[in-house]
């Protein structure tokens, strides 16, 4: 057997860690927020914390490839949305798939240092969904006080469903498919909101980019 041969099935374990422990991170951030440890997230992927800090020497390295990988996801949604055609359309399905990853890194804000390339991409992913907004601005859709940070806190608030949360902290397997429906229930009566007939007027002012920017700058 080659040396080749002999590391690809290393190497696929590899991997299957690797995915596992993402998995898990995210999983004990949602239920943990930013108190989740690393034993928590380890015993849940199955794996020992040797294992772990060999993959990730810091708890802020798995942090940071976890912010990476969803930036990733963001960013491939947007594309998705911006060559649709249809700006509302577009929108529409940003949103809604957005929301299915969203909420679970929230509670790291602000705990960990920011690498350029997250930096870069997250300044990628804003200046897409001010895109969108524009677009469906323009064709008279969105409802022309909804701002491109309406939108982004929409979808974090979506993305964190105290629901799913519970259950999954339960293990009440059985029930997590129905509150995935019911959180898509309301992700389609919240982007009803934004259609641009019809609704009053938005009370206050419009939240400004602070809301996300400074609380994921490290506090002292």
């Amino acid at each position: 057997m080659t040396a080749e041969r002999r590391r690809a099935p290393r190497q696929a374990e590899a991997e299957r860690n690797d995915q596992a422990l993402l998995d898990a991170a995210r999983a004990v951030l949602a239920t943990d927020g930013a108190h989740a440890s690393v034993a928590a997230i380890a015993k849940r992927a199955g794996v020992g914390i040797g294992s772990l800090y060999r993959r990730y020497p810091t708890k802020e390295a798995l942090y940071q490839r976890l912010l990476d990988l969803a930036l990733d996801k963001y960013l491939a949604a947007a594309e998705t949305a911006l060559a649709d055609p249809d700006p509302w359309n577009g929108l529409v399905g940003y949103v809604t798939t957005a929301v299915e990853f969203a909420g679970s890194l929230s509670p790291i804000a602000g705990t960990i240092a920011l690498p350029e390339t997250i930096l870069e991409k997250n300044r990628r992913a804003g200046e897409a969904v001010a895109t969108m907004v524009e677009r469906a601005h323009a064709v008279g859709a969105l409802r022309p006080d909804a701002t491109v940070v309406d939108i982004e806190l929409l979808i974090e608030q979506l993305g964190k469903s105290p629901l799913i949360e519970q259950l999954t902290k339960q293990g009440r397997t059985e029930l997590l498919q129905a509150a995935v429906t019911a959180r898509a229930r309301i992700t389609a009566i919240a982007l009803d909101g934004l259609r641009a007939a019809g609704h009053p007027p938005l009370p206050g002012e419009a939240p400004g980019s602070e809301l996300f920017e400074e609380r994921w700058e490290p506090m002292d």
